[in-house]
């Protein structure tokens, strides 16, 4: 018999989701800084982008997402050993964010996050990560990750063990 693994998400915050990425929002803490004249506001530095090693580029790419059914089964989780890779959302709807931490894949180890239509992430290299997933209707995200000459995705399938759901 196969064993559930249920998750319900938490609010993505900068704290709970430090030891995987950045949020990036314009959040009350962020450095801001007076530019154009005095008719735009910086919210400066908000991800610590890593884009470059082995001859890597950064490159930039709008993601169309299509929700799955609800509960959301967790059956594939990726990294990216020699990047970061950023989404944040272009359409006003919320989103799941879910990752697990660095290393060795344990599904123990897998989190989930409801993110506002206001807040992006930024995954650190390395860091396992489902790809982006809408919620109720398709939903488009700007994606700011590496282009360079060798693979930089890694996938690992959920066929064996718990199969993990998240119901939010």
């Amino acid at each position: 018999m196969t064993r559930l693994i249920l998750i319900k998400p938490l609010p993505l915050t900068a704290k709970a989701f430090a030891p995987y990425g950045d949020v990036v929002e314009l959040a009350a803490g962020a450095e801001q800084k007076i530019i154009n004249h005095g008719n735009s506001i910086r919210y400066h530095d908000l991800a610590r982008l890593d884009l470059v090693a082995d001859g890597g580029r950064p490159s930039v790419n709008i993601f169309r997402s299509t929700p799955l059914p609800r509960p959301v089964n967790i059956r594939v989780m990726e990294r990216h050993p020699l990047s970061s890779q950023l989404f944040f959302p272009l359409s006003p709807r919320p989103y799941l964010v879910v990752v697990a931490k660095k290393g060795i894949f344990e599904t123990g180890n897998i989190r989930a996050f409801l993110a506002g239509p206001d807040q992006g992430v930024n995954y650190h290299a390395g860091v396992w990560h489902h790809y982006s997933l809408a919620l109720k209707e398709p939903a488009d995200f700007l994606v700011i990750d590496r282009l360079g000459p060798e693979e930089n995705c890694e996938e690992i399938y959920l066929d064996d063990g718990p199969q993990v759901c998240i119901d939010y």
